[in-house]
């Protein structure tokens, strides 16, 4: 047996793939000490150890199997995966509406790499068409992917270039626009667009999926449906995120760009509306308003870009015992913009006083969120805070810390006046800012409590 039939594994387990005679893509029957599994052996990751042989299980997840506790290896047939969706045109269909997707990468658009164990950004926004063929019943979509990264390494420029993209698909006359995005920063992304794209008069959707395209649990196929109609045939005209409602798949959440946040690593229902409610469910039947008041769509191509942003913008989270270097770096390094997430209702420690009043004596822009993501700066109530504000810190309301953080850096890319700084950023553009919270907005609940489980064993069976 050649080498490249192993692909990935070494040591110990590539001995008992040789010794079974059984090669990587075969359809195999395993005894173990645990059992018999039956599944495909698929390649490893080059970067694991050699204790393990990997199978997909008929349930489509994949398991690893301790070679110390393999017995038997018995191949019942070999044929090897091809994991790449070609790329499919995209029908039209007379009546329906026409909605671009633009693909940036991220987990929506995302295969596994057995290679090296990673999810990596692979399908192009064409093969999603492939991947979920409902699609076409809902819209006429074309796809652009211009370009293709983590969230995590997306930047001001990419966020203006989409401002860019999305204007001119606008002003050709779309009727929704889908942004297929990584997870982890879709928020800031979200927030940014809201700010660089005003008075939509239609649709603007960013969605991603938890979970990879080749895994069971895949949110990516309900969620694109989703997006796809809230754009093409929903009413909001705003900057939203599209992601699961609850756990299940019985709707999503249609999530305001200036409030929504991700929540938990890896949970599907991750997305989470901060301080306000959620502005629609949706379901593969259409848009559920929550909110009664929203931008509605219009049927101009009346759209203002405002792609600005400037990168010397920073965003620090206190804790106690912050030193002032931390401040005074940020000012020797040319930073014209602080955010900071404060304790309670927007408080840091006296001995950052002085950094604070230096960076404010340079010019730097220093607002106040809080750390407790809900609830408002309140910086008249303690001494703390009328102190902090006497030395240049503006308080930023009821900002969540990433989206002052985005908005900051928007205002900066347009003007170094302080003054008129401060005019674009306690000038809420779509909610960023908020006159009062709901009763309902604030609902974190703790579980193991009788009033908790007994609601929980109420709505999850």
């Amino acid at each position: 047996m050649t080498e490249d039939i192993f692909q990935g594994y070494k040591g110990h387990a590539l001995e008992v793939l040789k010794n079974f005679n059984v090669r990587v893509w075969s359809q195999c029957t395993v005894e173990t000490t645990r059992g018999t599994f039956i599944g495909t052996i698929l390649p490893r990751s080059e970067n694991d150890d050699d204790k393990h042989i990997v199978m997909k299980i008929p349930t489509g997840y994949n398991v690893g199997l301790d070679v110390d506790t393999i017995r038997s290896m018995k191949e019942t047939g070999y044929k090897k995966a091809n994991y790449k969706i070609p790329e499919k045109e995209f029908p039209y269909t007379q009546g329906l509406p026409k909605v671009k997707l633009i693909g940036t990468g991220g987990t929506i658009a995302s295969r596994l790499d057995y290679r090296t164990g990673a999810v990596i950004p692979a399908f192009s926004p064409g093969e999603l068409y492939g991947a979920v063929p409902e699609l076409a019943n809902i819209c006429n979509l074309t796809t652009e992917k211009i370009f293709a990264v983590f969230s995590e390494n997306m930047a001001p420029e990419n966020y203006k270039k989409l401002a860019i993209a999305i204007g001119k698909e606008i002003e050709a006359g779309v009727d929704g626009i889908v942004i297929g995005h990584g997870t982890d920063t879709l928020h800031h992304t979200a927030a940014a667009l809201t700010f660089m794209v005003q008075n939509s008069p239609v649709p603007i959707v960013l969605v991603g999926s938890q979970r990879s395209s080749d895994r069971p649990s895949s949110d990516a196929a309900l969620n694109l449906m989703h997006a796809c109609t809230a754009a093409g045939h929903g009413d909001i005209a705003e900057v939203m995120v599209c992601m699961f409602g609850p756990t299940s798949d019985e709707y999503g959440f249609l999530h305001r760009g200036t409030r929504v946040r991700k929540m938990h690593s890896s949970y599907r229902s991750t997305f989470r509306t901060i301080g306000d409610t959620p502005l629609a469910t949706i379901t593969r039947k259409g848009v559920t308003p929550i909110k009664p008041v929203y931008n509605h769509r219009r049927k101009d191509r009346n759209v203002k870009i405002l792609p600005y942003f400037e990168e010397k913008v920073a965003i620090v989270y206190y804790y106690p015992n912050m030193q002032p270097d931390i401040i005074d770096s940020l000012v020797q390094n040319g930073y014209k913009g602080i955010v900071i997430a404060g304790t309670g209702l927007g408080h840091v420690n006296k001995p950052i006083y002085p950094a604070i009043e230096r960076a404010s004596k340079a010019g730097v822009a220093i607002y106040m969120t809080v750390q407790t993501l809900w609830g408002y700066v309140h910086m008249f109530v303690y001494d703390t805070g009328r102190d902090l504000m006497a030395k240049g810190i503006v308080p930023a309301e009821n900002m969540l810390p990433e989206v002052a953080y985005i908005k900051l850096g928007w205002a900066l890319g347009q003007t170094s006046d302080l003054e008129e700084v401060k005019r674009l950023m306690l000038t809420p553009i779509n909610d960023e800012i908020t006159k009062r919270e709901p009763y309902n907005g604030y609902l974190v609940y703790q579980g193991g409590v009788r009033e908790v489980e007994e609601f929980i064993r109420k709505v999850r069976k």
